[in-house]
């Protein structure tokens, strides 16, 4: 049996998996657990990895004028007139 302890991080309470049970189960930091909750306690179970499409910039792009674009770039505070 494992034993972990829960503590405060912001606003939620959090539990730390050690590394080993990671590697037994195949996970990594930022896996999807599904918990199944019952009056007795909680079963994690892992989720397969969600596909989500990856965009290219011209599909990101697609439907804005060339006027939309150097609009939004003039009001993002930090981004540099050399990289423009």
């Amino acid at each position: 049996m494992i034993t972990v302890n829960i503590r405060k991080q912001g606003g939620a309470a959090v539990i730390t998996i050690p590394s080993d049970v990671l590697k037994i189960l195949n996970l990594d930091v930022g896996s999807t657990l599904s918990l199944d909750i019952t009056s007795k306690g909680f079963m994690a179970r892992p989720l397969p990895p969600e596909n989500r499409k990856r965009y290219s910039l011209a599909e990101l792009l697609q439907g804005t004028t060339p006027e939309a674009r150097r609009n939004w770039q003039e009001e993002q505070p930090g981004l540099e007139k050399a990289n423009r």
